[in-house]
């Protein structure tokens, strides 16, 4: 799911219709066809919801002209997002026409920012439902069918979704992910996260393994641990995250925070791969990494924000971590996981910065030589604190010229880093085949670097020793020389 790095292009820009074959599908009569916009986690609620519709009588369709329901689970981060969003309503909205009994509804984080807003903004839609009440899509299609427009956004302080078994959309049939946790209590003044997903609650560390072993039982060779804020699982008997200082000593005694969930998961299935994602600086501790450091199936990768190498617009950012603190961070990983790769989300242009915090954001990018980041222009979220309180005062000409510098250092630095690979033998997991030839595979290392080579005799699925000789920026090129002892 992650971009080529130096590109602005990330998964919100992209679109997926799914199919999905069912035991029930004789009697299910009906078609849904969904798109996920956004992060993983809103790929990853899509199969929750397609899992709750399948027992109402959904299938799943690739053919949007086909669909009696159509669904768009929607990413609220950047402007440009939305705007996407807009432009496929459009497209349903020509479809309509031609299918006139087809209804459409929104879902997700630009559901639960524009609310009812949106039925008045948005004439083709029929339902806009909020990422914590996709339990109430059975009542609120009830409505829709009645002829009536239906809203639930209400945001929930428990709801996880632990006892609903996701349907595996578009699978490969190898990598998965799993939402361990949902929401975020740092109000970062640019997001938005907080204000569509509520506060942190954590899911249950037993309804987790479940699905891992599962997944495992059904072929599955990886899974990513989702969470807005990984770093920020605790598990006590249920609620919130904030609330944990209430709960009792017998709670607090036998509660699970992130480090021992990895490691719980890495101990249940030791020949299936963990990765996860996404970290905040201030919130991972040593634990983790020498976690990740303990087994050998957690892979050597962490995406870890920071946004700002100035810590004057950190702190106007509400990132509660300095420039030093985070140089400490990746010291410590460095020292723990040589091996380790490390990504990063950068913003360019946040309302005030200068020249000299720009300058700190390259300098922190040199200390740390990223194997690969997500960059991106300010973009004023409404409702935000930012919003509320800054003025967007960086011309877009200065946002796009400092976005540019950042993309053409990490571009620098990616290379650097594929370089380091280039002689080395490393296991990698098949996934599909290689978007530029039929003739290659494509899989990832343990670092998350993006392999391709010859396909000879291998399938996808099996951990394959693959000797690196060249590279770009982005991609290592290779060939088999035998199969993992993983396999």
């Amino acid at each position: 799911m992650m971009n080529d790095q130096g590109t602005e292009k990330i998964i919100d820009e992209t679109k997926q219709g799914t199919t999905l074959t069912l035991k029930k599908e004789e009697a299910n009569t009906r078609k849904l066809y969904i798109e996920s916009y956004g992060c993983q986690m809103n790929f990853s609620d899509s199969e929750i919801v397609a899992s709750i519709l399948s027992q109402e009588g959904f299938n799943t369709t690739q053919k949007l002209e086909e669909a009696d329901l159509v669904l768009v689970n929607t990413c609220s981060i950047r402007e440009k997002a939305e705007q996407t969003v807009r432009k496929r309503l459009e497209k349903f909205n020509a479809v309509k026409k031609t299918n006139p009994g087809m209804k459409v509804g929104v879902l997700g984080c630009m559901a639960e920012r524009l609310k009812s807003k949106f039925l008045e903004e948005e004439k083709i839609v029929d339902m806009v439902v909020g990422p914590d009440a996709y339990k109430d899509l059975p009542n609120l299609i009830q409505e829709v069918d009645e002829g009536r427009n239906a809203v639930n956004v209400i945001l929930s302080k428990d709801e996880t979704y632990g006892d609903v078994a996701p349907v595996r959309l578009n699978s490969n049939g190898v990598t998965a992910f799993v939402s361990i946790t949902r929401g975020c209590d740092n109000m970062c003044t640019f997001c938005v996260v907080p204000f569509t997903r509520g506060r942190e609650r954590s899911r249950d560390p037993q309804s987790i393994l479940a699905e891992v072993n599962d997944l495992w039982e059904k072929g599955f060779k990886e899974v990513t641990l989702l969470g807005q804020n990984v770093d920020s699982y605790l598990w006590y008997g249920g609620g919130l995250k904030k609330d944990f200082e209430k709960a009792t000593d017998m709670q607090k005694a036998t509660s699970v925070n992130f480090a021992k969930l990895l490691e719980l998961v890495a101990q249940a299935q030791p020949k299936m791969r963990i990765r996860f994602s996404t970290s905040n600086p201030q919130d991972m501790t040593l634990d983790v990494i020498e976690s990740m450091a303990k087994y050998e199936n957690i892979c050597k990768y962490i995406h870890l924000p920071v946004q700002s190498g100035s810590n004057r617009v950190l702190k106007a950012m509400n990132r509660l971590h300095t420039r030093e603190e985070y140089f400490e961070l990746i010291d410590n990983i460095r020292r723990i996981l040589p091996d380790c790769a490390i990504s990063q989300d950068m913003i360019a242009g946040f309302p005030t910065e200068t020249e000299e915090d720009h300058q700190d954001t390259l300098s922190l990018m040199d200390y740390v030589k990223y194997d690969f980041g997500f960059m991106f222009a300010y973009s004023e979220r409404p409702g935000t604190m930012a919003a509320r309180k800054l003025e967007d005062d960086i011309p877009e000409e200065t946002k796009k010229r400092r976005l540019q510098e950042i993309i053409e250092l990490q571009q620098k630095h990616g290379l650097l880093r594929t370089q380091q690979h280039v002689g080395k033998t490393e296991e990698v997991l098949i996934e599909g085949a290689s978007k530029k030839s039929d003739a290659h595979w494509m899989g990832r290392n343990s670092q998350n670097t993006v392999v391709v080579f010859p396909k000879e005799n291998y399938k996808v699925g099996d951990f394959v020793n693959v000797k690196i000789n060249d590279c770009t920026s982005a991609t290592l090129i290779g060939e088999a020389v035998e199969y993992s002892k993983n396999n």
